[in-house]
């Protein structure tokens, strides 16, 4: 068992994690080894509340296919062990961070000494800039 959160574990089995093998470079290591996992999570699997699942969709982008299943690809190392981990603390990142409420934002009106402070220096600049093209009369 996964703990994701206080309230929320994943099931060791319904996370499936095949190897493939990986791109980039590795020499001749890349052709013969299959390194890179290749996780898929199904999202419905799990009681998500409906925020954190809308919350999760728009996350996962394109990791997240049609049917709910989250697919995450590790390569960054050169073994399968650090790649597994990689994919697995990767979903795990994913769900803490949907499940996050974000704080709503509170409408604020500038103070008046602020208000006063712009204004006072929109009057200094324009008095600068006016002070620039004084005339001369011959």
């Amino acid at each position: 068992m996964l703990r994701v959160s206080r309230d929320l574990t994943i099931n060791d089995d319904d996370i499936e994690i095949v190897f493939v093998r990986a791109s980039g470079p590795g020499g001749q290591n890349v052709n013969k080894l299959a390194t890179a996992a290749q996780l898929r999570f199904d999202t419905r699997r799990i009681a998500l509340p409906e925020d954190a699942a809308a919350r999760l969709e728009r996350l996962a982008g394109q990791r997240m296919t049609k049917e709910g299943v989250i697919v995450i690809h590790a390569q960054r190392f050169r073994t399968q062990e650090r790649n597994r981990a990689d994919a697995i603390d990767r979903l795990l990142e994913l769900l803490r961070e949907a499940l996050i409420r974000p704080t709503p934002r509170r409408a604020t009106k500038p103070t008046f000494g602020s208000k006063q402070r712009r204004l006072e220096g929109k009057k200094r600049r324009g008095d600068i800039k006016a002070k620039r093209n004084v005339r001369f009369d011959d």
